[in-house]
């Protein structure tokens, strides 16, 4: 009976300090580059309709870009270190 090739290890899931803290790093960076890009372009809108406009960017660029990047980098960081 042919053997099936070991499959890698997949690395653990960050603890939760990890993952708040890559979360805090993914939310700053993008809020101060909005901020930089659009900043005086909003600044003059009401803050209800500025917070909109920031998170409306914010949000979905963290949740389906950054986080899952910084995940893929902790995964190969995790692995390479063992």
């Amino acid at each position: 009976m042919p053997s099936t090739p070991a499959r890698p290890q997949s690395a653990p899931a960050p603890s939760v300090h990890h993952r708040a803290f890559l979360t805090w790093v993914a939310v700053y960076a993008m809020i101060m580059s909005v901020q930089l890009l659009l900043g005086s372009s909003i600044a003059p809108l009401p803050l209800p309709l500025r917070t909109l406009i920031l998170t409306g960017i914010v949000v979905p660029t963290v949740v389906y870009l950054l986080m899952p990047a910084l995940f893929r980098a902790h995964a190969k960081v995790w692995r390479r270190g063992r």
